[in-house]
């Protein structure tokens, strides 16, 4: 099993990458949230000139916020700067949509995207649809070098619900799951597995990447000490939100609210009910989101939150979950790392040199 790091992208994030390659980290993952943190495209060239083994994805660029040709030749442009290791991850959309009142986008339009982006970056004239018409377009002059077509990439999505992982088996992509329970991931991973099997490929050659947030706790060390909150409280506030979106503006709710946080959940939801603008409660429930703890937030981020929510642990118990990981199938255990708080990729280091 391989580890990766992920961060909210800072414009200077190639010093985290640079570090994570020191380390012996596999992957550096940069979120692609434009109304929380920086452009990943700015920070990942950056990164490829400061880096020379790491391999550099998006964790995961939303399609919706640009158009597929600006996408294309934008991972064409990275290869250029470290051919042979970009990683092209994409989903439907959570963080970076919801920041704008915005669910999903459908996956009908995901996977034409897709398409459309792959037949780019093979060279090809494809007919894409561009403000309201149908065009055919392609990379005209990939022969001048100037940007990287040839060198493969991969391709990695972010696919939650069956239909999406069932479009994930059938381009033959990398799967990507974001999750804080390991039984649940056991069993996403195969029917994962199962999708990969239906569409005729071998089941070991899937590339499968486990996301988390979570704090290395030292022996005693309580899950909801000052470093535990800050280093994984932003994973617990997601539960938060989500049930604030639902509430407030009908998105859907696709994490089950457990019972032993009930009470703080539904105190979070009717803070959230005073939120301003009125008519925009999503500016001020998703600041902040995977990356700090909001002092309004602070008094339902209990132990118990973050402990269901997250990986916080001792050393010895995280060791124990990443192996049922690794035995599940997982090729790589990424950790997201929150600003501010980025020297925990060394405690996150001792656990990646266990599994070599």
């Amino acid at each position: 099993m391989q580890f990766g790091i992920a961060m909210p992208t800072d414009a200077e994030s190639w010093k985290v990458a640079q570090r994570a390659e020191e380390l012996g980290f596999a992957t550096a993952w940069f979120y692609d949230t434009q109304m929380l943190s920086a452009d990943p495209f700015v920070a990942m060239g950056a990164a490829a000139v400061k880096t020379g083994r790491i391999r550099l994805g998006t964790g995961v660029l939303i399609p919706s916020n640009r158009i597929a040709p600006v996408t294309a030749n934008a991972f064409a442009s990275l290869n250029k700067l470290a051919p042979g290791r970009i990683d092209m991850g994409l989903g439907t959309g959570f963080t970076g949509r919801r920041a704008m009142g915005l669910g999903a986008m459908r996956l009908k339009d995901f996977e034409e995207y897709i398409r459309v982006m792959l037949a780019l970056l093979r060279e090809e004239i494809v007919e894409a649809e561009l403000e309201g018409q149908r065009r055919k377009i392609r990379l005209l002059n990939p022969e001048l070098g100037l940007i990287d077509t040839r060198t493969p990439m991969r391709l990695h999505l972010a696919a939650a619900g069956p239909r999406a992982r069932a479009l994930t088996a059938r381009l033959g992509a990398a799967w990507i799951n974001f999750f804080s329970d390991v039984p649940a991931a056991v069993a996403m991973l195969a029917e994962m597995q199962q999708a990969w099997t239906a569409a005729g490929h071998a089941t070991p050659e899937l590339q499968a990447t486990a996301f988390v947030l979570g704090c290395v706790l030292a022996e005693g060390e309580p899950a909801d000490s000052e470093r535990a909150v800050a280093q994984a409280g932003p994973r617990a506030c997601v539960l938060l939100h989500r049930a604030a979106d639902e509430a407030l503006s009908g998105l859907p709710n696709i994490s089950p609210l457990p019972e032993s946080v009930r009470r703080e959940v539904e105190g979070y939801v009717a803070l959230a009910r005073g939120f301003e603008p009125k008519d925009a409660p999503w500016i001020q429930n998703h600041r902040g989101h995977l990356m700090f703890v909001k002092p309004e937030e602070r008094p339902f981020v209990t132990a118990e939150m973050i402990r269901i929510t997250s990986f916080t642990a001792t050393e010895a118990e995280l060791k124990r979950r990443v192996g049922d990981l690794r035995d599940a199938g997982y090729t790589e255990f990424t950790v997201q790392l929150v600003p501010g708080q980025e020297h925990a990729i060394e405690d996150w280091g001792r656990i990646m040199r266990a599994f070599r």
